[in-house]
């Protein structure tokens, strides 16, 4: 069962520049983030408790372009259980460590018919034939995270500054925590005045981590 159930987080993407040199400890935490985000995540304890409040979402990040040297990048999917083949979002993330010893999760689009790439762990082929320059960043929707302890990390957009103009928002905001057992995630989109547009109202999806790896 996912930790974070009563963390309320205060309102919440992934690219970024590596320092020059990496102590030991960052490397090891860095890796750890990424193995904690990476892996089959389900909301399905949540629905069954609150299922007026929050759907049945299944979530799956696996490694992409594990050979480069400025990995970790995740490619991740999110989509309604009941319908795991159509997800409603593609995204493709870039974890780096920060000076300030925080980290930056950076958000990519993938290029052309998103579809094409649904479920595509399955084969290497749609990575090797893809580099990181062909992503479109999402400018001012990276997550910024930081270690609150050996247990958790904690993250969030910055204010105002991930645009969006879905369902009539002006900005979206995403707010995240990340354990070893799953993580919650608050995306919301506002209008310019403050007033939500879409998202969840009564606080943040919790996703049970239910597998290290991806579904075959």
């Amino acid at each position: 069962m996912l930790l974070l159930r009563s963390i309320v987080l205060p309102g919440l993407g992934v690219v970024g520049l590596a320092c020059a040199t990496t102590s030991p400890r960052r490397s090891v935490e860095l890796a750890r983030l990424a193995t904690w985000m990476t892996g089959t995540f389900s909301s399905a304890n949540q629905h069954r408790a609150r299922p007026d409040d929050h759907l049945d979402i299944r979530l799956v990040a696996v490694p992409i372009w594990t050979e480069r040297a400025d990995a970790p990048w995740l490619y991740v999917e999110q989509a309604v259980a009941a319908q795991p083949e159509k997800p409603y979002r593609q995204r493709v993330y870039h974890l780096v460590r920060l000076a300030d010893g925080t980290y930056r999760s950076d958000v990519f689009t993938l290029p052309g018919d998103p579809s094409s790439f649904v479920g595509a762990w399955r084969e290497k082929e749609p990575w090797s034939a893809l580099t990181p320059d062909a992503l479109a960043p999402r400018t001012g929707c990276s997550i910024t995270l930081r270690a609150t302890d050996a247990h958790t990390f904690l993250g969030s957009t910055h204010e105002r500054d991930c645009p969006s103009d879905h369902q009539g928002a002006a900005y979206a905001t995403s707010e995240v925590a990340i354990t070893e057992y799953g993580l919650t995630s608050w995306d919301r989109g506002f209008d310019a005045e403050g007033k939500q547009a879409w998202g969840a109202d009564k606080g943040p999806y919790c996703f049970d981590k239910v597998a290290q790896d991806p579904p075959r």
